[in-house]
């Protein structure tokens, strides 16, 4: 769900589920229709990559003996749930795989997906690792997460420290990162993964942590994706990064005088201020949804309008809409139709 809507659920879940966290700095804890058939994704006996370094400095490069061409290999799996093949190495971000959203209030809001209405955590490949950008249900889903941990209790987790109360009881490997702290993961033929986080939307208190956004950076560092699930985020943060793909909402979703979730201008000014070649554009509020607040949150702008904005201002991106369980892929070189 979205930015303000997060907020108004926080004021009355805070004093059940989230009390107050300070600032903390990054450290790692030890120890119906599915389109998704993908024959190279099948389950396997699984073994979890390990988190190679909780923190790690500007200054270190990505070093990897690893050979070809990097590959970002995207699928979305409805609300702000994806699953994404970096180089060989899987992330499950942000996942809603058990049951519908509601954030426990469903009288209020209670939403189903669309299309991948019979995917399961036992349709998952392999997990190299959980990607977590907020603290609330539409990002951390207690119903998806607590049967995912009894199933991997050592999947490494990287996740935003607001998270905390709610991960860390769950999983053993949970490394947490502010805004502008980086970590990296273990991936194919000895290869590394670069992950970022960067400043989100703030939930709750104004002294607060930002949320998380993340930058991805390719094994061979020849590819960076950027993902922040609401189109929040931090210029003067971003100002001095760049991405090839962002991975953001266009469409804007609204509640009368507050937005729910940015898009259009500001998801083009993103995309301007990253220098993006690839706007990877996501639905998340294509849901059924039902209840008090589903039934009064509009729409505004389309996709269409989106690309013409696009066009005029920053001609030579494309702009790239996912379909629901099939895989989109973005390779080094790419040049998508």
């Amino acid at each position: 769900m979205a930015l303000q809507l997060s907020s108004l659920l926080y004021s009355y879940k805070i004093s059940r589920h989230r009390p107050s966290i300070p600032f903390l700095s990054a450290r790692q804890f030890p120890t119906s229709y599915s389109p998704l058939s993908l024959p190279s994704w099948k389950l396997q006996k699984r073994r979890w990559n390990r988190v190679v370094s909780a923190v790690i400095t500007e200054k270190n490069a990505v070093d990897s003996s690893f050979s070809g061409t990097d590959l970002f290999k995207l699928t979305y799996l409805e609300a702000n749930s994806w699953l994404w093949d970096v180089g060989g190495s899987k992330f499950l971000v942000d996942p809603i795989l058990v049951g519908n959203l509601d954030f426990g209030i469903p009288w209020l809001y209670d939403a189903s997906k669309k299309f991948l209405k019979n995917f399961q955590l036992t349709d998952l490949p392999e997990i190299s690792c959980l990607l977590i950008t907020q603290s609330l249900d539409d990002h951390c889903h207690m119903k998806t997460l607590k049967p995912l941990s009894k199933m991997f209790p050592n999947l490494p987790v990287i996740a935003t420290p607001n998270a905390e109360t709610k991960l860390s009881p769950l999983f053993r490997n949970v490394t947490y990162l502010e805004p502008g702290q980086s970590s990296e993961i273990a991936g194919e033929n000895g290869s590394k993964i670069r992950i970022k986080a960067t400043a989100g939307p703030i939930l709750g208190p104004p002294w607060q942590t930002p949320e998380n956004g993340y930058l991805i950076v390719s094994p061979l560092g020849q590819l960076t994706l950027y993902y922040e699930p609401h189109c929040v985020y931090n210029q003067a943060f971003l100002e001095k990064e760049q991405a090839d793909i962002v991975i953001t909402p266009v469409i804007k979703q609204l509640l009368p005088s507050l937005t729910l979730v940015s898009g259009q201008e500001d998801a083009v000014q993103l995309a301007k201020l990253l220098n993006a070649k690839f706007i990877v554009a996501m639905k998340n509020g294509d849901l059924d949804g039902k209840g008090f607040l589903a039934s009064i949150i509009q729409a505004e702008g389309t996709m269409g309008s989106f690309k013409e904005m696009m066009s005029k201002e920053l001609p030579d991106a494309q702009v790239l809409e996912p379909i629901p369980g099939v895989p989109l892929e973005i390779p080094a070189t790419s040049t998508v139709p």
